[in-house]
């Protein structure tokens, strides 16, 4: 469609629906609710709330707001304003829970003061210790959303850093803090008094937003009509998926030449569109350019503030808009720009509609065939942070980047002194040096268009992006071929399917001549096929099983136990999905979401006894896979009560407590595990932590099992009750507020005996020696798991050797190899992951060179689990030993070149092993732990060397 509006009448005609829209305001006032008890989650706080009860959150929605502020900072008034603050808007004292299936619900706690700690720190340590603190999680239970650090550079020099759970606030609620921040700073230095709570809180807008759900039907069946048909942006994937999803974010960014924005406002005017259409319109466009597809939808951010009684409000009053574009037919940019223009004014006419109805609405059709969601894609016109502006200080806003991606993909071009362009994508959502290139096209299509509008789409900088595969990409750079497809097989060359471009057309022949002479023998495919299209799914996904010459594989035919274990999934699914899939109907195309994996899990655990989560519900996705997953389940467990019949749910609970019992937490995983196997060779009794579903897994002849969680802290106060010694080899990783507050209640119910906490030598920080002795203190920075674990050894320390408790010992330790699953994990995705994945996909091993920093050595300490257990269990006798101690627990250590070459001879990887600089920064690691009251019992056992167990572990 081309757009012959006038300017003028266009203005005009925006002016009028913006008028419309403010009368709408004024005759739907927000009503205001009970300042107490609780209230729905809005649509978009109830995203957040799935994707951290899934645990795929973490830092990703952690909203830093750092400035560096010279002069006279009263921290005192600073604390006492951010009191006020969380005082006067109850959405930043809000708890999240849920009962039962129920919906979540929040709920304001009490005010409480809000502290302030400040630490001194040298300029060079500051960014590292922001990052640090900005990306420590938060517990969404306890209602603590937001917090405080101050960094100390200088008496009259300091950065002031206070970090918020995206569930409370918005980019609009940012401002706000800030302002009110400013105001109760003043007013606290001068002792006045709180102001009063604001006339609207966050609740009452939840509860209205859910209010009006029913009503909104009209307007979500309208979108879902629109969006029909649509399909996720196809992205160049990599080949082989480096594993769970870490949301690790890649940047690139390209600046703009001096007087494109100019140009590009120029344009906007002259075709009645914004500058942050024009971005849209050129986002489009290059990824028209780079994807062939003339079908596109990307997302956008919106807001709920149009209406008056919202631009006051603190709280997420956010909503994604879906702009969907048709580019096909080659149009001029400016003709591409009106289109676009239609697009969004159309989008924005419904921006009161929660996306997530329209998703509901949907159903499978809201997901490609990789699960991946249809808003994958995002653009915006952004500015650079705002400083938090305190009265008599000097301010300077200072950027924190966690470097993570909230989604798959966004075009972003940053309006201020110095414009720039920049590309943000999820480093598993886009293979290679895809992100790079596509940066620099949006910048050269940015600057084309800024200085000819006129321009076709296909004039326009920019080019197609392919997927891993060498040949794929080679058939799509040439003019001649308009799609392809790589159909992979194992142990043979792979086929090539491709379709021609124009009437003239091509054979396979000559494209796999072309490739033959563009690529190495063993990226040639074994044949090209040439098809008038590539078969497709209903939902626009490649249907590999239809491909010529593509041999689907045959499906074992399911025992009869499997066939029953499948049926129960399928009801399962079928009750809460409202259809009774086939044994491999897809979660995602059934209309799953997280939310109803969440649900789908814990009915399955009800009903199977087994353990199960959400993201074994995302991963496996089909009733026949986890019928499987749950069958292997259940052999462990079978395996467990051949040896102890009567095990089942509450085992131990009632039995007398055995003289000398341990309590062993954390026993289904690697430490754990081999602390138990160590506890029961020497014949002392044992009492294992353990969750229900997972009882069995502990079950060994002679334990007694107590089912309790870290964040369920009477389980675990009754778990300690009786026992002679503890061992605390629990952890959560990432939710450090639940490991403190686990630590915590332990020692509360600690009355005597001897307990040993298993931390780690990450409390010790960035040493400034290379020899680091047990016990030293702590140099900063240390990561947030570092401090969470400083904290809890704090609490058992203070404890020791008072009313009655025996000694209290921290074993630190580092790397932890062994043959247990889950250390198998920790290799592949932990903290030597990177390493062990790069060396698995073939690529360079880039390392720090050591001598380049002036250090001789650069790697890792290390410790096999069967040392690490004698170790623990070695300090559980305390007699005659000081109250309170720590030690080490190093088995050894080794270098990064000599653990990279390891790993690549044992994976029959390509990749060269080179040292220089680029290098990841942490892996600059010259540290060596000493550990000497521990050292006999650490002493190297056959098969305890690195090379042994590390190959173990990679076989």
């Amino acid at each position: 469609m081309t757009d012959t509006a006038h300017p003028a009448a266009r203005q005009a005609d925006l002016l009028r629906q913006a008028r419309l829209r403010a009368g709408a305001d004024r005759a739907a006032d927000i009503p205001r609710g009970p300042a107490d008890g609780p209230a729905p989650l809005s649509h978009a706080q109830h995203r957040m709330w799935l994707m951290d009860r899934l645990g795929q959150a973490g830092a990703l929605y952690n909203v830093p707001l750092a400035t560096r502020l010279r002069g006279p900072l009263d921290t005192a008034a600073l604390a006492a304003a951010l009191t006020a603050l969380t005082a006067r808007h109850t959405i930043l004292r809000t708890r999240y829970g849920q009962h039962g299936d129920d919906a979540p619900y929040q709920e304001a706690v009490a005010p409480a003061p809000v502290e302030v700690p400040v630490l001194d720190a040298p300029d060079d340590a500051a960014a590292e210790l922001l990052r640090t603190e900005a990306a420590r999680p938060f517990d969404l239970a306890s209602g603590r959303v937001l917090r405080a650090l101050v960094l100390r550079h200088g008496p009259a020099d300091h950065t002031v850093l206070i970090t918020l759970h995206h569930i409370a606030v918005d980019g609009g609620s940012l401002p706000l803090v800030a302002g009110e921040l400013a105001r109760l700073y003043a007013a606290g230095g001068a002792g006045a008094a709180r102001p009063a709570e604001p006339e609207l809180q966050y609740a009452d807008f939840a509860r209205w937003e859910r209010g009006r759900d029913g009503e909104l039907a009209g307007e979500v069946a309208a979108w879902a009509e629109q969006l029909a048909g649509a399909r996720p942006v196809p992205l160049p994937r990599p080949a082989t998926p480096a594993g769970p999803r870490t949301r690790a974010a890649r940047l690139h960014t390209v600046p703009l030449p001096a007087g494109t924005l100019d140009g590009l406002r120029a344009l906007g005017r002259a075709h009645g569109a914004t500058l942050f259409t024009v971005v849209l319109a050129a986002a489009f466009a290059t990824l028209a350019r780079a994807t062939g597809e003339a079908d596109l939808t990307l997302g956008c951010a919106s807001s709920h503030r149009s209406r008056p009684a919202l631009r006051r409000l603190v709280g997420l009053c956010v909503n994604t808009l879906p702009v969907r574009a048709d580019l096909g037919g080659d149009p001029a940019f400016e003709e591409l720009l009106g289109r676009v223009r239609d697009a969004l004014l159309a989008s924005q006419r419904r921006h009161e509609v929660p996306f997530d109805l329209v998703v509901e609405r949907l159903g499978a059709a809201a997901r490609g065939r990789d699960g991946s969601p249809l808003l994958s894609v995002t653009c915006d016109l952004v500015t650079a942070p705002g400083a938090l502006e305190l009265p008599g200080l000097a301010a300077e806003a200072v950027e924190v980047d966690l470097g993570l991606a909230k989604f798959d993909l966004g075009l972003f071009v940053e309006d201020g002194p110095q414009p720039r362009c920049l590309v943000q994508h999820d480093a598993d959502a886009l293979a290679g040096p895809a992100g790079e290139r596509l940066a620099a096209g949006f910048a050269a299509l940015l600057t084309a268009v800024a200085e000819d509008g006129g321009r076709h789409l296909a004039e326009l900088p920019g080019e197609r992006l392919a997927s891993g595969h060498p040949a794929e990409a080679a058939l799509l750079a040439d003019p001649r071929v308009r799609e392809a497809y790589l159909l992979e097989r194992e142990g043979l060359a792979p086929l090539a399917y491709a379709v021609g471009r124009g009437p003239a057309g091509v054979s396979g022949t000559e494209l796999r001549l072309r490739l033959r002479s563009l690529l190495a023998a063993g990226q040639v495919p074994a044949s090209v096929t040439v098809l008038d299209a590539l078969p497709r799914t209903a939902d626009g996904a490649v249907e590999p099983a239809r491909l010529p010459g593509a041999v689907p594989k045959p499906r074992p035919e399911p025992a009869a136990g499997d066939q029953q274990r499948t049926e129960t999934v399928r009801t399962a699914f079928g009750e809460l999905l409202g259809t009774r899939p086939g044994p491999d109907g897809d979660f995602f195309l059934l209309g799953g979401h997280s939310l109803v994996a969440v649900q789908l899990a814990e009915r399955l655990r009800l009903r199977t006894g087994l353990p199960l989560t959400g993201l074994d519900i995302l991963e496996q996705r089909t009733p026949r896979a986890l019928a499987a997953l749950l069958d292997a389940r259940d052999a462990e467990r079978r395996a467990v009560q051949a040896r102890r019949p009567g095990l089942g749910a509450g085992a131990g609970a009632g039995r007398p407590v055995r003289p000398g019992t341990v309590l062993v937490t954390g026993a289904t995983g690697g430490v754990g595990a081999a602390v138990l196997q160590e506890l029961m060779a020497q014949g002392r009794p044992v009492r294992a932590l353990a969750r229900a579903e997972s009882a069995h897994l502990v079950a060994l002849d002679g334990v007694e099992v107590a089912e309790g969680d870290l964040a369920d802290l009477d389980s675990l106060r009754a778990a300690v009750r009786g026992v002679d010694a503890v061992v605390h080899a629990a952890c959560t990783f990432t939710a450090h507020e639940v490991d403190v507050a686990a630590m915590r209640a332990m020692v509360d119910a600690w009355r005597h005996g001897s307990f040993v906490f298993v931390s780690s030598i990450d409390a010790y920080g960035r040493p400034p020696g290379v020899e680091v002795a047990e016990g030293a203190p702590a140099t900063l920075p240390v990561t947030a798991y570092g401090r969470a674990k400083l904290d809890c050894e704090r609490i058992l320390l203070a404890a020791a050797g008072t009313e009655g408790r025996g000694a209290g010992t921290v074993v630190r330790s580092p790397i932890v190899w062994g043959p247990h699953r889950r250390l198998r994990e920790q290799l592949r995705w932990g903290a030597t992951g990177e390493l062990f994945q790069t060396a698995q996909a073939g690529r360079p091993l880039l390392l720090p060179d050591p001598p380049a920093d002036g250090h001789a050595w650069y790697g890792a300490a290390w410790v096999h689990a069967a040392a690490l257990a004698r170790a623990v269990t070695a300090c559980l006798d305390d007699s005659g030993r000081e109250a309170g101690r720590v030690l080490n627990a190093v088995g050894g250590h080794v270098g990064w070149p000599e653990l990279a070459a390891e790993l690549v001879r044992l994976l029959g990887s390509a990749s060269p092993v080179e040292l220089g600089a680029g290098a990841d920064p942490e892996l600059a690691r010259p540290w060596r732990y000493r550990s000497d009251a521990l050292a006999e019992v650490l002493r190297e056992e056959p098969g305890e060397d690195w090379r042994s167990v590390l190959a173990a572990m990679v076989r």
